[in-house]
């Protein structure tokens, strides 16, 4: 199983980039799919999630300005990321769950002030 993030890298404050994570090992149309994201000195957080049925869910500081989808015929989830925050910063990490977990290596999301 494979999951390789890809999008990441360094904006201005105010603007948008949009993360990919293409999977490969799985049945991806019947995973629960998310992406997490870990700050420095801080715990990885859910940001946003989707599930096999495509209903959706957001961290509350992430709300209005993140928008994930799922593309099952390309076996690739995304997470679309506007307004973008300084807070923002951190390491971003795609997720595949069901029953079991499956990571990605994480991609450097970057928001300078």
């Amino acid at each position: 199983v494979q999951l390789v993030e890809s999008g990441g890298g360094s904006v201005q404050a105010g603007g948008s980039l949009r993360l990919s994570c293409a999977a490969s090992g799985i049945i991806f149309s019947i995973y629960d799919l998310g992406w997490y994201r870990q700050a420095p000195g801080k715990q990885r957080e859910l940001v946003a999630g989707i599930t096999s049925g495509g209903s959706t869910n957001y961290a509350d500081s992430v709300k209005g300005r993140f928008t994930i989808s799922r593309d099952n015929a390309k076996s690739t989830v995304y997470l679309q990321m506007n307004s973008l925050k300084p807070e923002d910063t951190a390491v971003y990490y795609c997720n595949a769950f069901r029953r079991v977990n499956y990571w990605g290596e994480g991609t450097l999301v970057t928001v300078s002030s």
